[in-house]
């Protein structure tokens, strides 16, 4: 049995999804690893030290798409090399299922078995494998440090002879995985840190962290059966847009992490609102891909609208590619492992395992 990987686009695409550190435990399930020349090159991974550890580097990625029992990837291979693909073959990464819809049941047609991690149900037994939250969790803490870094004033309270400089106050917009993450962050680094969240489970986890949540008055929990936050009525939008105007008033860094799956990013912070900010704050959206929580946000780009700096880029991970990698790759042999009957030495696609049915593109 052979597990094959081939080199993103490095341009857009810097994580890769098999780590030397994963190498062993696809051996332990019998599994062959193979994997494109310079595969894990640009993070300081050498081609020696997979092939010290047993996996097979290839010049021509062709055949290792050809040869691959499954293969495992960050995002979509295009479309020239999908096309390698054969019946029964297995694909598996971040397939960005909204977007690639007819490029995925096209392959599916093909009686290739795709699976896209994003769809992964939120249980118990698939927490190991959950690269949202892994990843997520990574996007909040960086979106902090890189929001900070543009921040020309210093973020924890200092008392000195000369006088003293306030704690910088932080709001941050969504309370899942990634707000979470932005909230500890800011906390540890001295920062004053508020929450606001669809979801009214979150506000305990909020505060748990140090932060002080904005309870939208009237409020319902607008969650999913999933975990995932749904749309808010108009109402809802009408009461939140009106306190976080007045919350922004004060604030000096914005986090933005509210995404809906499947759908634009929610609009939450509108030009009015941006107006109103002091001049030298800064917002960093982590929504920016799929539209942006602000009404200026652009993808790759600081935007700066009254003196207020608003920062959004394609993909942070790009920034930290090795931790990514690195969790990445550990979420995936989890998910693998799930798949694989080891007793009998092959890959079992059971329908009635929540996990498997939930992430196969049918």
């Amino acid at each position: 049995m052979r597990i094959g990987s081939i080199l993103e686009n490095k341009i857009i695409e810097k994580r890769i999804a098999i780590t030397p550190d994963i190498i062993k435990k696809y051996s332990s399930l019998g599994f062959e690893v193979c994997l494109s020349e310079n595969y894990g090159s640009h993070l300081g991974i050498k081609d020696d030290e997979y092939l010290k550890l047993g996996a097979k580097v290839l010049q021509d990625e062709n055949e290792i798409l050809r040869s691959s029992d499954i293969v495992v990837q960050l995002g979509m291979l295009q479309d020239e090399k999908s096309s390698i693909l054969k019946e029964n073959q297995i694909l598996i990464g971040a397939l960005n299922p909204y977007d690639n819809k007819d490029r995925l049941e096209k392959l599916s047609k093909n009686k290739i078995n795709i699976f896209s991690l994003e769809l992964l149900p939120r249980i118990t037994r698939a927490q190991s494998m959950d690269i949202l939250s892994s990843q997520a969790n990574l996007a909040g803490y960086k979106a902090v440090i890189e929001s900070f870094s543009n921040f020309e004033k210093a973020i924890p309270m200092m008392m000195t002879a000369a006088g003293t400089i306030p704690a910088a106050k932080v709001l941050v917009v969504g309370a899942g995985v990634a707000g979470l993450q932005a909230i500890a962050t800011a906390k540890r680094m001295g920062a004053i840190v508020f929450a606001t969240d669809v979801r009214i489970a979150s506000k305990e986890q909020v505060e748990s962290l140090g932060g002080k949540f904005l309870l939208v008055e009237g409020s319902e929990s607008l969650e999913t059966e999933g975990g995932y936050a749904k749309e808010a009525s108009d109402d809802f939008k009408k009461k939140q847009e009106e306190l976080i105007s007045e919350t922004l008033k004060k604030i000096d860094i914005v986090i933005c992490t509210a995404l809906i799956p499947g759908k634009k990013a929610p609009l939450i912070i509108k030009d009015n609102m941006i107006n109103n900010m002091q001049p030298g704050s800064v917002i960093y959206d982590l929504a920016a891909v799929q539209g942006g929580n602000t009404a200026f946000t652009e993808v790759d780009k600081i935007v700066e609208k009254n003196g207020v700096k608003i920062m959004g880029e394609n993909n942070i991970l790009n920034k930290l590619p090795v931790s990514a990698s690195s969790l990445y790759a550990k979420n995936m042999f989890n998910f693998i492992e799930n798949l694989f009957d080891k007793k009998n030495k092959k890959f079992n696609i059971n329908y009635e395992d929540e996990i498997i049915n939930k992430t196969l593109i049918k």
